[in-house]
C-alpha cells in the first residue's frame, strides 16, 4: 500500500468553506485531473501537471498539518482509481473524511465510512448530460448533495431534481451554492426562502475570507 501512487495537486491546511463542515479546520487533498470541464470552474489548476506521491509520503504530509478531518478533492479524485484506497487509508487512521466529487463516476466502491459531497452538475455548468444518477440510490444519510446554480433555470431544475430523487429524505444535506461572482447570493436565499425549500443554502467561506486562489 505505502508504494501506491497518485498524482497530487497540492496538501493543504485551511478553513472548510462549504457544507455540513463549514468553517472546521480542514487539510484539503486536491488530486489532479478532471474529465469535466464545467464553465464556472474554480480549480482549473489541477487540470495538468501536479506531483506524483506514494501513500506513504502523501499521508505523512497530511498528519503533519495536524488536523482531524481530511477533504479529499480535484480535479475529479474518482477519476484516479488509487482515490478509493487512500480513502480507506485515511479512515483506518481516524480522519473523519469527506469527498467532493462531480457526480460522473460511480461511489459504489467508496469506503462506506466516508462523507461523500456529490455535486449534481446543473445546466449552466455544460456538463449536466455527464451525471451519473445510478448513485442517487447510494447515498447515505451522512452524504450530501450539492448544487452549483448560476441561474433562475438551474435553481428551477436543481428543484426538480430535488423533488423528483427525493433527496432530502436521502442525505444529510442537500447544498445550493450560488456560482461566484456570477449569481448573487442574495438572489438564490431569496428564492430559497420563498419556495421553503428543505436545504442547506451556502456561499464559499474561503472566497469571502481570501478570494478565489490556490491554496485556500
Amino acid at each position: 500500500m505505502s508504494s501506491e501512487t497518485l498524482r497530487i495537486t497540492e496538501v493543504f491546511v485551511s478553513l472548510q468553506g462549504e457544507g455540513a463542515f463549514t468553517g472546521r479546520p480542514t487539510v484539503f487533498v486536491r488530486l489532479t485531473g478532471c474529465p469535466l470541464r464545467c464553465t464556472y470552474c474554480d480549480s482549473e489548476y489541477a487540470f495538468y501537471g501536479g506531483e506524483k506521491l506514494t501513500f506513504e509520503t502523501l499521508l505523512d504530509k497530511v498528519a503533519a498539518l495536524g488536523a482531524s478531518y481530511v477533504c479529499v478533492t480535484g480535479g475529479e479524485p474518482l477519476a484516479q482509481p488509487n482515490c478509493l484506497p487512500l480513502l480507506t487509508a485515511l479512515c483506518d487512521l481516524g480522519y473523519q473524511v469527506s469527498l467532493e466529487t462531480s457526480g460522473a463516476f460511480s461511489i459504489a466502491e467508496v469506503d462506506p465510512r466516508v462523507s461523500v459531497v456529490l455535486d449534481l452538475k446543473t445546466p449552466s455548468s455544460g456538463e449536466s448530460g455527464r451525471n451519473d444518477y445510478q448513485n442517487i440510490p447510494l447515498l447515505a444519510p451522512h452524504h450530501q448533495v450539492k448544487f452549483v446554480i448560476g441561474d433562475r433555470a438551474d435553481y428551477q431544475w436543481a428543484c426538480f431534481a430535488l423533488s423528483q430523487y427525493e433527496l432530502s429524505t436521502k442525505v444529510g444535506d442537500v447544498l445550493f451554492s450560488p456560482v461566484y461572482g456570477q449569481l448573487e447570493p442574495e438572489l438564490l436565499a431569496k428564492w430559497v426562502i420563498e419556495d421553503k425549500l428543505p436545504v442547506r443554502f451556502q456561499v464559499q467561506l474561503h472566497k469571502i475570507l481570501w478570494g478565489d486562489k490556490p491554496g485556500t
